[in-house]
């Protein structure tokens, strides 16, 4: 790795100089902190039947639990990319880091329903400035053709991490209780702040191990490393693309927040299989969600190069993207198998995340300077149905169950496919590579 010290370096320029690969260590850093980010989001939904048991939450207070987290997460996400376009990235992702591990470890203190929810709030409020933060550094420290990319590898790797939390969980339940696993599961981040502070500059220019051939390289994204407070609200509000790319992303994150709240629990209740089982069919909507976000990455850039037109292959791979999911979704409803079930349901995860690289990317091309912003009130609307969609799933569930005597889980599911739909006729409209200014 590179080097932490920073004293002056020789900058000047030589002929035939090779560009330095300092900016590749920024999506290193990324990967490893959207895969712990995606850890303590998901670790909670394997462990929910044990804590509802433990704790005797019914399914409307666990849905209550789950949608505490989004909910803080839906508040703080313009704050958090806000004070990424302030402060910068390094300051901002340091405290946030410490601050959603440390809650994380609490989790496992909770002792009622208000303890549980008021703990998972402000972790969700810690979280919120993740990937607006990390949105930010791709803005100042990739070249615009490296970023849809970029954005490819960190959410393939974030859903992985997710993927693999079901049985990462279910092997440290073996040797503790699922308080004490909370607690492991918080420290980690610790370290990655202390490494991640140590190491990046929010400016590249700063940074030690930046030739002058890289920094020409980052030459365009120099005005986006500009420290500022003053965000062009009126413009934002006032953009079509930018309400569009709100309301597409609460209409991907309805349906996928299931894959990360209610799943382990309808595998065991509705598909009849046992905790071990669960965990293991668990995988398959994050493991091929990250497959979907990699192959978008990978194939944009080829697509636009055939296309000749970046605005259209965002489109086009977007609007792809939700028809596949919803039209996958039913058919998961329709199968009785529970392993060809959840491929369909993986399969729709993968093109759920078809959309996702775009979705970032117009984020980092339509805000520029202000990419933070943007990034985090986009994921603000995702997150506003991530609190929206687990408490209309506890409802039907305990509704159904009330009057019927089964709770009926495919009328959730039908929901969801039905938003995925709805956001297919979104994408169309959307200039994803128009600047604000």
């Amino acid at each position: 790795m590179a080097t932490f010290k920073t004293q002056p370096v020789d900058r000047s320029a030589t002929v035939g100089q090779k560009p330095t690969r300092a900016r590749h260590w920024v999506i290193v850093f990324a990967v490893t902190l959207s895969i712990l980010a995606y850890i303590d989001r998901v670790c909670i939904s394997q462990a929910a039947p044990l804590i509802s048991e433990d704790l005797k939450f019914s399914k409307k207070e666990m849905g209550a639990i789950f949608s505490a987290f989004a909910l803080a997460y839906a508040a703080f996400e313009v704050p958090g990319g806000w004070l990424g376009d302030w402060m910068g990235p390094r300051k901002v992702l340091m405290r946030i880091v410490i601050w959603w591990s440390a809650f994380t470890a609490l989790t496992g203190a909770a002792w009622n329903f208000l303890s549980m929810w008021i703990v998972r709030f402000l972790f969700g409020a810690g979280e919120a400035g993740c990937f607006p933060n990390l949105t930010k550094a791709f803005s100042v420290w990739l070249p615009a053709a490296e970023r849809v990319r970029a954005q490819g590898i960190m959410w393939t790797f974030a859903r992985w991490g997710g993927a693999f939390t079901p049985p990462l969980v279910i092997f440290t339940l073996r040797y503790m209780n699922w308080r004490m696993a909370f607690v492991l599961f918080g420290a980690i981040g610790v370290i990655w702040a202390v490494l991640f502070y140590r190491w990046f500059r929010d400016n590249p220019k700063d940074h030690p191990s930046v030739n002058a051939a890289e920094l020409e390289l980052l030459k365009a994204c120099s005005e986006n490393a500009e420290s500022h407070g003053n965000v062009p609200w009126g413009l934002l509000v006032r953009n079509r693309s930018v309400w569009l790319l709100w309301l597409q992303y609460f209409c991907l994150s309805f349906p996928w927040y299931f894959y990360i709240t209610w799943l382990p629990t309808y595998l065991q209740e509705h598909r009849h299989l046992s905790r071990e089982e669960s965990a293991q069919y668990a995988i398959l909507p994050l493991f091929l969600g990250g497959l979907g976000s990699l192959f978008c990455g990978f194939l944009s850039p080829k697509v636009a190069q055939l296309t000749g037109s970046i605005s259209f292959t965002r489109r086009f791979m977007a609007s792809l993207g939700f028809l596949g999911a919803g039209l996958l979704l039913i058919l998961s409803i329709q199968t009785r198998h529970p392993l060809y079930a959840m491929l369909f349901m993986g399969f729709a995860s993968f093109f759920n995340d078809l959309v996702m690289p775009g979705a970032w990317a117009a984020c980092m091309d339509i805000g520029g300077k202000y990419a933070g912003t943007l990034a985090g009130s986009m994921n603000m609307m995702g997150n506003m149905a991530g609190f929206v969609a687990p408490i209309i799933g506890g409802f039907i569930l305990d509704a159904s169950k009330a009057s019927s005597g089964v709770a009926d889980w495919n009328q959730f599911l039908y929901l969801m496919a039905g938003v995925y739909l709805a956001g297919t006729v979104i994408w169309p409209f959307i200039d994803p590579v128009k600047p604000l200014e």
